[in-house]
């Protein structure tokens, strides 16, 4: 998972794209900014696999047991 996460850094260095605005994707938007919105789409997809896999469920799990707020009492009940 580190060596992905690792790729998926580099790959945001898009050194490649910096000199030209060129080509346009659909006619009008600058492939730069194109490439980052498709990056972005594919981190959140990758964001969300990382937490699937890796959320610390023992943490939620010792929140529930002193009552779902660390002991404290929930947002908006004074």
């Amino acid at each position: 998972m580190a060596l992905v996460i690792a790729f998926v850094y580099a790959l945001h260095q898009d050194v490649w794209l910096w000199r030209s605005a060129r080509p346009l994707v659909f006619g009008f938007l600058p492939v730069g900014l194109a490439y980052h919105a498709a990056y972005t789409i594919g981190i959140s997809l990758l964001m969300i696999v990382l937490v699937r896999a890796r959320w610390p469920t023992h943490l939620e799990d010792a929140s529930e047991r002193v009552g779902g707020y660390g002991g404290a009492k929930p947002p908006g009940q004074g």
